[in-house]
């Protein structure tokens, strides 16, 4: 799980160039693509992976409390889901977004 939050998945299976153009665009631009092309293309794994390194970034923000919610609260999970491409805990995350969309290039 670390290493999806660090990025470290996957980075042979694409092109710098590539993996350069999804490293300039902001964690909300990461977030809605991944996001979108997941659902889009039925991807649950992808969903669930991203509920179940919420609380990792949450707790790497600095965020504690929100950490102790999530982990105890299925709803607060989907709730952070939505809105998990925003402030700290979007730059939290682009590592996994970029892991993501890196390995569907289509996306």
């Amino acid at each position: 799980m670390v290493g999806a939050i660090r990025g470290q998945k996957g980075r042979e299976e694409v092109g710098q160039l590539e993996t350069d153009e999804l490293e300039a665009l902001s964690a909300q631009q990461l977030h809605d693509r991944a996001v979108r092309y997941a659902v889009r293309h039925g991807d649950l794994a992808f969903l669930w992976e991203l509920l179940k390194v919420i609380p990792a970034a949450e707790a790497s923000t600095g965020n504690e409390d929100e950490t102790a919610n999530d982990l105890s609260r299925l709803s607060a999970l989907l709730s952070d889901a939505v809105a998990s491409g925003e402030g700290r805990l979007g730059e939290a995350l682009r590592p996994f977004y970029i892991d993501y969309l890196s390995r569907h290039p289509d996306a």
